[in-house]
């Protein structure tokens, strides 16, 4: 869990900022009480949305049924609004997947892994980590806690490059954040797959403005 949960696991999250760097330009970011206020959005979002595919990928996962886990793929794929959402999910995704197979080597990694290959599925993060935990008999709990600390992790690890803020100040909002996981999981594990929503429209527009940004230092 500690392993494929670290932050400089290399599937490439450290290039995406999940739309602080936008934020920060647009001063809609200008400190640690709003910075706490854009992760704590951003890690309540995934609960309500990416996390509730995730657990039920974990089930279809542990069940082999991989027709199942593309018509969960690709609901998590349509409800990504902007290009560089899409990006990041199946750039991760897909990485995850192919470290998987390397390390791990389940045939259900290399079966998922040749889904992605024949574009029978886009490969979205949250489907990949699900599919990694349920072949090494990781609960679903533990891949939920896995990427919403990742969620926090990528974001206040943005922003300690983008912004003036302290290494305290983003471990003490990571602290909270993940005080919180117990209280967000027993409502994503209670969801159906058609509850699955990400409102926020100001991520959006951010998103809107990163793409057309001439200057950027990360890719979402």
């Amino acid at each position: 869990m500690l392993q494929f949960g670290d932050s400089m696991f290399p599937i490439g999250g450290f290039s995406f900022s999940s739309g602080l760097e936008s934020a920060v330009q647009e001063g809609v970011v200008t400190n640690a009480a709003t910075l706490r206020a854009f992760a704590r959005t951003a890690v309540e979002q995934a609960a309500r949305g990416d996390c509730i595919a995730l657990i039920a990928a974990h089930r279809a996962a542990t069940a082999g049924e991989v027709d199942t886990l593309a018509r969960i793929d690709a609901q998590v794929y349509a409800r990504k609004l902007s290009d560089e959402a899409r990006a990041m999910s199946v750039r991760m995704g897909k990485k995850f997947t192919e470290m998987g197979v390397e390390v791990v080597g389940a045939p259900l990694l290399y079966r998922w892994r040749e889904c992605i290959a024949t574009s029978v599925t886009p490969g979205c993060y949250p489907i990949a980590l699900a599919i990694n935990f349920a072949v090494q008999n990781l609960t679903a709990y533990q891949a939920f806690v896995v990427h919403q600390y990742g969620v926090a992790t990528t974001i206040l690890g943005a922003a300690l490059r983008l912004m003036k803020v302290s290494h305290i100040e983003t471990q003490k909002i990571l602290y909270e954040l993940t005080g919180q996981l117990d209280e967000m999981y027993a409502t994503a594990a209670a969801a159906r797959l058609s509850d699955m929503a990400g409102f926020a429209p100001l991520t959006e527009i951010l998103a809107a403005v990163h793409t057309r940004a001439h200057v950027r230092l990360f890719m979402n």
